[in-house]
């Protein structure tokens, strides 16, 4: 069931200028969310969730994100543990480094370097694609499986032991990962349709006690 607006769960979607990251937020209000598109630290610091999305270059991102002072905002709230979800280059932002942009660091939260997708494919990955789901994630509870999703990207994080979703794409790809209330998706949930949707619902959900 939808909260009230009075009910709604305050979100922090990062606002730092590249593409259209307004998609998401519309797409976390449609769940319930009393999100909000936002540079403001103050409004992300009194949010119950915060939302990094990403679309471009990764030092692009990067260099914006700290022009606005926003990397150290989404620093502080995963040190809080406050409910976190990066999408697309915003969950690539998360990890130390990418060979895209060599001399730009991460935020450093995951370990690990973004690496280009395997020879031999189309670059980028513009396509539905479905999830290969390890174990019992939270991000994913209650989706239909087979769980199809969009994606549209070059580079993809290295594997690590917090990955809980693969795509194959003559090998297999990093699609999301979970550590806590951290959780990170290559594809766009705003643009996976209703599987897209369940997933920023389950976000939604874990906000509230």
């Amino acid at each position: 069931m939808t909260p009230s607006p009075g009910e709604a769960p305050l979100v922090a979607v990062l606002d730092y200028g590249i593409g259209n990251l307004a998609s998401a937020q519309k797409a976390l209000v449609r769940v319930g969310a009393d999100a909000r598109l936002t540079a403001d630290p103050g409004l992300a610091a009194d949010a119950a969730g915060v939302v990094l999305p990403g679309v471009g270059a990764f030092g692009r991102c990067m260099e914006a994100l700290r022009d606005e002072g926003l990397d150290e905002v989404a620093l502080a709230a995963l040190d809080a543990g406050v409910p976190f979800l990066g999408i697309c280059v915003g969950m690539q932002l998360l990890y130390d480094r990418s060979e895209e942009s060599p001399g730009i660091d991460g935020l450093g939260v995951l370990p690990g370097t973004v690496r280009r997708l395997p020879e031999g494919v189309k670059r980028p990955q513009m396509q539905w694609n479905v999830l290969d789901v390890v174990g019992e994630p939270a991000m994913l509870a209650g989706l239909a499986r087979p769980t199809w999703v969009y994606f549209v990207h070059s580079y993809a994080p290295e594997r690590g032991k917090h990955v809980v979703a693969t795509c194959d794409y003559a090998a297999p790809v990093v699609a999301a990962v979970e550590r806590g209330s951290l959780w990170a998706t290559q594809f766009h949930p705003e643009k996976s349709g209703s599987a897209g949707l369940a997933l920023l619902a389950n976000f939604v959900a874990s906000l509230t006690p």
